[in-house]
C-alpha cells in the first residue's frame, strides 16, 4: 500500500499558521487523489474537539469518522515548516496529514508514531536538506 509518493513531501523554510497548514495538507491529499477538497473541514471539526499535536514537532491532522465520505483512497502528506506552526499552543514542525480508508488509518498512524518516537529519528527527518532524502527517510510507511 504507496501511501506516500515523493510529490506528496514539501519543506518550508518559513512557519504557517495552523489554518494554512490543515488546507496545505488537503491540497496535497487532493493531488494525490486521496481526498475531496472538503476533507479541510473534517480536519477543522476534528481539531476543535481534540488537537492532533502529539508531541516531538508533530502534528497529525486527519478527519473525523463522520467525514469518511470525502476520503477516496488512504494517502499521506509530510510538509515540514523549519518556523514552525503554531499549534493551539504547541509548536508543530512537522505537518502529517492522513487519510484512511476504514480501517487503514490506524495503521498509518501507528506507523507514523513509531516513526516520531525515537528522538534520533526525529532528529534525521529534521536534518533531511531536501524532500528527497526526507522520502527515503519516511518510505518505510509504504511497507505496511
Amino acid at each position: 500500500m504507496a501511501v506516500l509518493s515523493i510529490g506528496q513531501v514539501r519543506i518550508h523554510s518559513g512557519s504557517a499558521t495552523q489554518d494554512e497548514a490543515l488546507q496545505e495538507a488537503t491540497d496535497i491529499l487532493v493531488a494525490a487523489g486521496a481526498v475531496t477538497p472538503a476533507y479541510v473541514d473534517a480536519m477543522r471539526q476534528r481539531e476543535e474537539t481534540v488537537s492532533t499535536f502529539m508531541g516531538n514537532g508533530l502534528a497529525i491532522p486527519h478527519g473525523t469518522n463522520e467525514t469518511k465520505e470525502t476520503i477516496l483512497d488512504s494517502g499521506l502528506s509530510v510538509v515540514r515548516y523549519d518556523g514552525g506552526v503554531d499549534w493551539a499552543g504547541d509548536q508543530a514542525t512537522f505537518v502529517v496529514g492522513i487519510a484512511g480508508r476504514g480501517d487503514e488509518h490506524l495503521e498509518i498512524l501507528s506507523q507514523i508514531a513509531i516513526l516520531f518516537s525515537e528522538e534520533d529519528d526525529v532528529a534525521k527527518l529534521n536534518a533531511a536538506k531536501t524532500p528527497d532524502e526526507l522520502y527515503a527517510l519516511l518510505s518505510a510507511v509504504n511497507e505496511g
